[in-house]
């Protein structure tokens, strides 16, 4: 997909390995706007740290980077800006992070959606669907499926536009791609 409406804000959601940083990335650095990463991720053990190395390589120069785990609404207003492109990678990490610390993740969410209305610039934000296989098997691990359910809802409703990326391919599902039938 190499046309995309115009948008200000872009949800990207997708499994994991989907492709869906990548193309996210490469839509932003088409944009011809200055490049903000805000990057979610924390380096926790040898394959995350080996992760983020990759990202890093991937990403080239051009792109300035914020590492922010937690405090993703502050850095969103203070970075956003006209001439800049925001991107947010990802979503489901800054989400896991929270819970980690004990943060009430609906209400993270709320402010993170009344935020994505008011930036002064266009922001693309990525973020796994993890709805789509088994019932986790512990507590912990439904309750974090389900509030990633609800996030993604949350940021999609505000959002302008919203991909789902399968297997590198990007669906659009927001705004609804026009249809010759009228449904």
């Amino acid at each position: 997909m190499d046309e995309l409406p115009e948008f200000r804000s872009l949800l990207v959601i997708g499994g994991a390995r989907s492709g869906k940083s990548r193309f996210a990335q490469k839509y932003a650095e088409r944009s011809g706007k200055n490049r903000v990463l805000v990057a979610t991720a924390q380096a926790g053990d040898a394959e995350m740290a080996a992760r983020i190395a990759a990202h890093r390589q991937t990403r080239g120069d051009g792109w300035r980077v914020i590492e922010e785990p937690l405090a993703l609404v502050p850095t969103l207003q203070r970075a956003a800006a006209a001439d800049t492109i925001l991107l947010v990678d990802c979503l489901t990490l800054w989400l896991s992070n929270l819970m980690h610390h004990g943060e009430d993740p609906e209400a993270q969410s709320e402010l993170l959606a009344a935020a994505i209305r008011q930036l002064a610039g266009p922001a693309i934000f990525v973020s796994n669907e993890v709805g789509l296989g088994i019932v986790p098997d512990t507590e912990l691990g439904r309750r974090f499926r389900d509030a990633q359910g609800r996030l993604n809802q949350s940021v999609a409703a505000v959002c302008d536009t919203v991909l789902l990326v399968a297997a590198g391919l990007p669906l659009l599902l927001k705004p609804a791609p026009q249809n010759s039938s009228g449904f």
